[in-house]
């Protein structure tokens, strides 16, 4: 078994790399060639944190494992990220661990990877301008991940905290051909942009759907249960809603509950998954003027894709530890 720290997870998994192997993972999902119970969450009492459950199995690569986090409140300050855990990997055909990797490292890849999926076939194809609201590990990633699909020329920051805005444009060390600037409001950020990302941990929505200009693509990604919302109804209502997996969804995505609880949309709101969109058993973008939105849940499928596809670099290129059980 190989043990990959969050060093050598960076190392084994680029953002392209990742990519790839999360839209196998996707198409994966939406043709039935995986078994994903929903994630289930534990509180834990008197320290605002949560222990989260992932477990799962694709067929191909044919593996299946678990991804444990735990998901605190804490200071860009701290050495540590919201997300802490690992994830760990066994060969299905004879049920022996492959890998044990950290999870927050891989966690900040592949969410970002399947945001850069897709903005990939959703987001028009001469988007230059992203708009970013947050400014932690998700923020920077989303950065780096959404450039290897569009011509990013432009990078608008939005964070509650004005210094850790400028400290995540001085950490992103864009190229001199890429500007970027931290913006006195979320509304100042998205106003005409192309794509724009939501990856903070805010419970109430910061971005609103009379802000978006027509064509825009979203991708909200921070809030992960049914009680919390980084967007509002309008952002719901305005956009053609594309969803990772809608059993997820339906059960735990806040921006679009909330809509359906307000009565003025319904489950059929959701146009597909995206591994339909790529298996073209749904439309994707109809015009230039559309508005699309993916939420982003984060499904076990592309913890494991990711997973292994660190694994087999990390065999090849001899990263990390290799571990004996017997």
């Amino acid at each position: 078994m190989r043990i990959l720290n969050r060093e050598a997870v960076a190392e084994a998994l680029s953002h392209a790399e990742c990519i790839d192997a999360v839209e196998a993972a996707m198409r994966a999902v939406s043709r039935g060639d995986t078994i994903m119970p929903l994630r289930r969450y534990m509180d834990i009492p008197g320290h605002g944190g949560k222990f989260t459950l992932m477990p799962g199995y694709l067929g191909e690569p044919c593996t299946f494992g678990v991804k444990i986090v735990s998901k605190y409140p804490r200071s860009p300050d701290s050495p540590y990220g919201s997300h802490v855990g690992a994830v760990m990997i066994f060969d299905s055909q004879q049920g022996i661990p492959l890998a044990l990797l950290d999870g927050s490292e891989l966690t900040a890849i592949r969410t970002a990877a399947a945001s850069a999926l897709a903005t990939r076939i959703l987001a028009r194809p001469g988007g230059a301008t992203l708009a970013i609201l947050g400014t932690g590990t998700q923020a920077q990633h989303h950065v780096r991940a959404l450039s290897c699909v569009r011509p990013i020329a432009e990078v608008r920051v939005w964070g509650r905290t004005d210094a850790h805005a400028r400290r995540l444009v001085r950490r992103l060390a864009l190229p001199a051909s890429v500007s970027a600037r931290v913006c006195d409001d979320a509304r100042e950020a998205v106003d005409g942009a192309d794509i724009v990302c939501t990856t903070t941990s805010a419970a109430e929505p910061v971005l609103e759907g009379k802000w978006l200009a027509p064509g825009c693509h979203v991708n909200l990604v921070g809030a992960a249960i049914a009680s919390s919302s980084e967007a509002d109804v309008d952002v719901v209502t305005r956009s053609r809603f594309f969803v990772d997996y809608k059993a997820s969804a339906m059960d735990q995505a806040g921006e679009l509950l909330a809509a359906i609880e307000a009565g003025v949309v319904s489950e059929a709101h959701i146009a597909g998954e995206i591994g339909d969109v790529l298996a073209d058993r749904v439309a994707g973008r109809s015009d230039d003027a559309e508005i699309t939105v993916y939420k982003s849940l984060g499904v076990a499928a592309q913890d494991l894709a990711a997973a292994y596809a660190a694994f087999r670099n990390a065999e090849s290129r001899k990263i990390g530890v290799d571990l004996t059980w017997d």
